[in-house]
C-alpha cells in the first residue's frame, strides 16, 4: 500500500479530477502576462537572484542542525536522542534526511509565507512517526469559520483527500487582511522581478538581434565617388588583410585620404546591465532581510564587515525565523507526539556557527579555564603524529599559571594588574614590594563619566554647528569646567579606593591617610586632563571642518568625531585615568607613611610601550623624588599629553 492509499483509507473524502492550488504571482490585471502566469516555483527555478536569496536563506537554516533536549531542573539540560520527536526529527522519512526538512520548509516559508507537513504513523518503521512535507500549492485549508481549519484539502495528479487538521502542522507567515494566513514577500518584488524579466529578455534580444559589426569605416561626404568595381575590390583587399587569419589581421590599417574607422561595439557598461542586475539583487535580498554582502554583492565589502556580517547572520536575519519555526515545533509538534513541551523542547545549533574560528575558541577557553586545554598527544593528533605517550597525555600547567595565580596562560602580567587591587610583589626582610591599581570597576565609571560627557557636548556642538554660528561653536570655558568637575569627583573616589588598600597592606588604617593634602593636586590634574581631552576634540572637529580629512576617513564629519571618541578615545581615556590616579594614590599614600624609607620603581605593562618609557623600565628612585622623565609617576600631567596619553605603565613601591 502506498502513502496517498493509506492516506486516502484513514480519511474521507473520494477522488475526483481537481486543479493544485497553485499560487500565482501579481493577480489579474496590468502586469505582463509572462510574470503573471508564473508560480512561485516556477519564479524560483527561472529567476537567479530570487533563487540565491531563498537558497542562501534555507542553506543556512538547514545546516544548523535541529537539537532536542531535556529540562532534567532549572539548571540542567540534556540533549536527547530518544524521544518520539527526536527520533521523528532525525529520519523525518524514508526518503527525507533532517536537512532536506528543513531545507524545503525555509524555501516554502520564504516563497509561499506558508508551509505544511502531514505528521503520522510511519508506513515504514512499526511504531514509528513519519514527517512529510506537502508543497504548499497542493494544500488548501477548508475553513470551519474565520479561525479554525476543518480540514486540510491536499491535491495531486488529479486526486485530492481531506486530511484532519490533527495530522497537518502548518507553519504560516503574515497577511494583514486576515489570521492565519501568509503574504508571499515575492508578491512585494513582481515589479522589481518583473524588471528583471524585461531586463533578461532585451539582453538576449539585444544580442540575437543586435548588428554584428565591431567597426564602420567612413569616406568624407566630398570624396570622389567610387564605381562599384572599386568598393569591391577595396572591400575584399581589406577582409583578405585584416579579418580572419589575414597576413595583417591585429595590425595597423593604412586608410585611404579621409577615411576613418569608427568602432560600434555593444557596450554593457553604457548600457548599464551590470548596475541593474546589483540593484535587482539588492532589492531581492533586501525583501528577505539578507545583507546583501552576504549573498555577492561585493561593492563595500572588506574582511572586517563581511566577518561581522556573518556573526550578525544568525541574530538579525536569520534569528527571526529560527524562533518562528522552533516556537512552532514546540508548541504544535511535541504534543502531536504525545511528548510533554515542558520537559522537553527542540532547538537550532546555532552555537556551532557562533562560536568562532579554532584560534578564537582556544584562546577563549584557555582564559575560562586558567591553563591549557589540550594535551600533547592531542595536539599531535591534529597533525596526525603518533602519541608519546607517558608525560605527553597529561596536561601542562606551565610555572606561571598556578591555581590562583594568573588568570590565564595568557595574561603577561599587565592583564592581571587591570583587574586591580594590590599585588604583593616580595616581602622579607629587605623590605616589602608591591604594586596597586584601582579594580576595573573604576575604568567602567570612568568610560560611564567620559561618554556622558561627550553625549552633552555632541547635542550642544552639532547643535551650535548646525545654526552656522560661525566662531561661536565652541564654549572652551564651559567645556572644560564641566569635564574637570566630573573627573575631579572620579578622581577622588579612585584616590580614596586606592589609598584605602595601600596602608591596609602594609598595616596602616584608612585615617594615616589625609586627604585634604591631595585635594588641591587632584584638581589641578583634573584641570590639565579635562583641557587634553576638550582640544583633542575640538581639533578634530575643526579639521573635519576644513576639509583635511578624506570623506571616507573615521571622523571625517563633526558627528564622526563624537562617533570616535565614543568608541575609540573613552575606553583608552578611562584606561589612561585610572593609571593616573591610581599610580598618585599609591604613591601619595607611602609617602604620607613611610617617607625617605620608601622608593618606587617604574614598571611598563604594555606590549608596546613608548620607547621613552621602555628605556625607563626598572628605573628606582625616592618616593620623593622624580622619575628621569621628569614625571613623579605614571600618568603624571607634568609629562604633558604626549607622555600620558594611553599609558598603562605602573608604579611598584618598596618599602624597607
Amino acid at each position: 500500500m502506498g502513502f496517498w492509499d493509506t492516506i486516502l483509507r484513514r480519511n474521507s473524502g473520494g477522488t475526483l479530477h481537481f486543479t493544485p492550488n497553485v499560487q500565482w504571482i501579481g493577480g489579474d490585471g496590468d502586469l505582463a502576462q509572462l510574470i503573471d502566469g508564473m508560480s512561485p516555483a516556477q519564479m524560483f527555478r527561472t529567476q537567479p537572484h530570487l533563487r540565491t536569496v531563498v537558497s542562501f536563506l534555507a542553506r543556512n537554516v538547514a545546516q544548523l542542525g535541529l537539537h532536542t533536549f531535556e529540562r532534567v531542573s532549572d539548571t540542567d539540560r540534556k540533549r536527547d536522542r530518544q524521544s518520539p520527536v527526536a527520533r521523528a526529527l532525525h529520519q523525518p522519512d524514508v526518503n527525507m534526511t533532517t536537512y532536506d526538512l528543513i531545507y524545503a520548509l525555509v524555501g516554502d516559508m520564504a516563497l509561499y509565507d506558508a508551509a505544511y507537513w502531514y505528521v503520522g504513523p510511519s508506513s515504514a518503521v512499526s511504531g514509528g512517526t513519519m514527517i512529510r512535507r506537502f508543497p504548499p500549492s497542493w494544500v488548501t485549508p477548508i475553513m470551519a469559520n474565520a479561525f479554525e481549519v476543518k480540514s486540510y484539502r491536499v491535491s495531486y495528479d488529479g486526486r485530492y483527500v481531506d486530511i484532519d487538521p490533527a495530522n497537518i502542522l502548518p507553519f504560516t507567515g503574515y497577511a494583514p487582511g486576515r489570521p492565519g494566513g501568509g503574504s508571499p514577500t515575492i508578491e512585494a518584488l513582481k515589479d522589481t522581478l518583473k524588471e528583471q524579466i524585461e531586463a533578461s529578455r532585451y539582453r538576449g534580444q539585444v544580442w540575437k538581434r543586435g548588428g554584428r559589426v565591431s567597426a564602420v569605416l567612413e569616406r568624407p561626404v566630398d570624396a570622389p565617388k567610387w564605381s562599384p568595381e572599386a568598393r569591391e575590390q577595396f572591400r575584399e583587399d581589406w577582409y583578405a588583410k585584416y579579418t580572419g587569419r589575414g597576413p595583417k589581421a591585429g595590425g595597423t590599417p593604412i586608410l585611404e585620404d579621409g577615411m576613418t574607422l569608427k568602432r560600434i561595439d555593444f557596450n554593457a557598461q553604457e548600457q548599464q546591465f551590470v548596475e541593474g542586475a546589483k540593484l535587482a539583487l539588492a532589492t531581492v535580498a533586501s525583501a528577505f532581510h539578507v545583507n546583501p554582502t552576504m549573498v555577492g554583492q561585493l561593492d563595500n565589502a572588506n574582511y572586517s564587515n563581511v566577518r561581522e556580517f556573518r556573526r550578525m547572520l544568525y541574530g538579525d536575519t536569520l534569528g527571526p525565523m529560527l524562533a518562528q519555526i522552533e516556537d512552532r515545533l514546540n508548541t504544535f509538534l511535541l504534543p502531536m507526539l504525545d511528548v510533554d513541551p515542558a520537559r522537553f523542547y527542540v532547538e537550532f545549533n546555532i552555537g556551532e556557527k557562533l562560536q568562532g574560528s579554532f584560534e578564537e575558541q582556544a584562546a577563549v577557553m584557555s582564559t575560562l579555564v586558567g591553563r591549557p586545554i589540550m594535551s600533547a598527544d592531542e595536539g599531535r593528533a591534529r597533525f596526525n603524529l603518533p602519541a608519546m605517550g607517558g608525560d605527553a597525555a597529561q596536561l601542562v600547567t606551565p610555572l606561571n599559571v598556578l591555581i590562583g595565580g594568573q588568570a590565564s596562560p595568557q595574561d603577561s602580567g599587565s592583564q592581571n594588574l587591570r583587574a586591580g587591587g594590590v599585588r604583593a610583589i616580595k616581602s622579607d626582610a629587605a623590605g616589602v614590594r608591591f604594586k596597586a591599581r584601582a579594580p576595573q570597576s573604576y575604568e567602567a565609571k570612568a568610560a560611564q563619566v567620559l561618554s556622558r560627557f561627550f553625549a552633552r557636548q555632541r547635542s550642544a556642538v552639532l547643535a551650535a554647528l548646525g545654526a552656522k554660528a560661525d566662531g561661536d561653536w565652541w564654549d572652551a570655558d564651559r567645556w572644560d569646567s564641566e569635564l574637570s568637575d566630573d573627573l575631579y569627583a572620579l578622581a577622588l573616589s579612585t584616590a580614596k579606593h586606592v589609598s584605602a588598600e595601600v596602608l591596609e597592606s602594609i598595616g596602616f588604617g584608612p585615617d594615616a591617610y589625609d586627604e585634604n593634602r591631595t585635594l588641591k593636586f587632584l584638581r589641578a590634574v583634573a584641570d590639565s586632563r579635562a583641557g587634553m581631552i576638550n582640544s583633542t576634540t575640538r581639533d578634530q572637529i575643526q579639521a573635519a571642518l576644513d576639509g583635511d580629512l578624506d570623506d571616507d576617513a573615521e571622523g571625517s564629519t563633526p558627528a564622526g568625531v563624537f562617533e570616535v571618541a565614543e568608541s575609540s578615545r573613552v575606553p583608552s581615556a578611562a584606561a589612561a585615568l585610572v593609571t593616573t590616579f591610581s599610580a598618585f594614590a599609591t604613591t601619595e599614600a607611602v609617602k604620607q607613611v613611610a617617607g625617605d624609607r620608601a622608593t618606587k620603581t617604574w614598571i611598563t605593562t604594555s606590549g608596546n610601550p613608548r620607547a621613552s618609557h621602555a628605556a625607563m623600565n626598572g628605573e628606582t628612585v625616592g618616593v620623593e623624588e622624580l622619575f628621569s622623565n621628569g614625571m613623579n609617576w605614571p600618568g603624571d600631567p607634568a609629562g604633558g599629553p604626549d607622555e600620558v596619553a594611553g599609558c598603562y605603565c605602573d608604579v611598584e613601591i618598596n618599602i624597607r
